[in-house]
């Protein structure tokens, strides 16, 4: 038997409905968490494509191929308009030319275009929002004779990042402007600039002098990183938060002893987030929080636990807390990261959030491959075979 056979709950996102998420165990239903969202928003489905799901239909993304996880979002608000018609003209055309609709589109979608420089800086300009708030500009780029793209800030134009369309790597990154470069399949990449600027701010999109790009899906988000694409025309969208709760019940959980674990991929959002396993109170919890600074996760128990250990957020972590009385465990990553011996156990534990055990703040933003409540204290062996990456 394996250690997922043997979890009261098991969470491996495959299957869902609108409203829901099913746990694979238990069967009966018991563990299947409620899902909320109010609106569209988009994935990479399994044949690599994006796609647009409705109201209260859960993300299963397969973003970059491999099994599935379930993405988990805050809200936020594409501040481009018109983010795939580039011969509009909130699209300053500057010594270059668009041609519309030339290729196949990470949606799958005839809607691509062909940006052609003319000259030297020759490429795409719009106004950015960049002032004194952190800004995340991204866009879908492909390769057609130009070998690299550049984002850059044309208003201080030694901000810029310099992305290679060969490798799919970042060969330059200037001033305080910091880059990201992810992998679409089918030669498309989604680049991305985060930069803080004083004063209004414009973005630029530019290949080599003389070359050409294929570009779709530009999108700028008030944020530190780029989130799913939403698509816009005339007017500005928002996408509404995901919220996943509710997964189990007391039968489930009554419990006296446990572990509970998660593999997940935590975005860094700014802010605490937190994953629970409660009575949905604050009086009888353990909480996996993932701190404001983007540098250190804490385990929190109002048994008497309360411990900070440092992972990296952008990354995919195993995260396990073991626990009796007067014995919690916090495994990371395949390594003991603390123990504790002097704390009791929450009593009428009866579900997981994905938020604070009241559901009403603290939403976890990232991605969710695999979440486990077990009935019993999983050995040191076990626990460093679960995490390890």
């Amino acid at each position: 038997m394996s250690l997922a056979d043997e979890a009261k709950l098991l969470l491996i996102p495959s299957g869902y409905k609108s409203g829901k998420v099913y746990s694979v165990f238990p069967t009966d239903g018991d563990g299947d968490f409620t899902f909320s969202r109010s609106g569209n928003a988009s994935r990479v489905n399994p044949g690599g494509y994006i796609e647009t799901d409705g109201t209260n239909i859960p993300r299963i993304d397969h973003t970059g191929g491999g099994c599935p996880s379930l993405l988990l979002e805050p809200q936020r608000t594409n501040e481009f308009t018109y983010s795939e018609e580039f011969n509009q003209s909130v699209w300053f055309k500057s010594i270059s030319t668009i041609t519309t609709n030339q290729i196949i589109a990470p949606d799958g979608t005839l809607t691509a275009d062909l940006l052609r420089s003319l000259g030297n800086n020759g490429g795409v300009f719009r106004f950015s929002g960049w002032q004194t708030t952190q800004k995340t500009i991204s866009i879908f780029v492909k390769k057609d004779t130009s070998i690299t793209a550049e984002i850059y800030n044309a208003s201080s134009s030694t901000n810029k990042v310099i992305f290679n369309l060969d490798t799919g790597t970042i060969t330059q990154e200037g001033g305080t402007m910091t880059g990201k470069i992810e992998n679409y399949g089918n030669g498309w990449y989604r680049i991305s600039a985060t930069h803080t600027a004083t004063g209004n701010q414009t973005f630029g999109l530019k290949p080599q002098t003389n070359q050409r790009i294929f570009i779709w899906g530009a999108q700028s988000e008030t944020a530190s990183y780029s989130s799913s694409y939403i698509k816009t025309t005339s007017g500005l969208i928002t996408r509404q938060k995901d919220i996943c709760i509710n997964g189990g019940d007391a039968d489930l959980f009554d419990i006296t002893e446990g572990s509970f674990f998660v593999d997940v991929l935590p975005f860094n959002n700014g802010t605490v987030n937190t994953i629970s396993l409660s009575n949905g109170t604050f009086s009888q919890r353990i909480l996996i929080q993932f701190q404001s600074n983007g540098t250190q996760v804490r385990l929190y128990s109002n048994g008497g636990v309360s411990n900070y250990q440092t992972i990296t957020f952008n990354q995919r972590n195993k995260i396990l807390v073991t626990f009796k009385l007067n014995e919690y465990k916090f495994y990371i990553n395949g390594s003991l990261g603390s123990t504790d011996t002097s704390a009791t156990v929450p009593i009428g534990l009866d579900r997981v959030n994905f938020s604070n055990s009241a559901a009403n703040s603290n939403f976890f933003p990232g991605k969710v491959h695999d979440t486990r409540v077990y009935n019993k204290v999983l050995t040191q062996s076990e626990a460093i075979q679960l995490t390890t990456l």
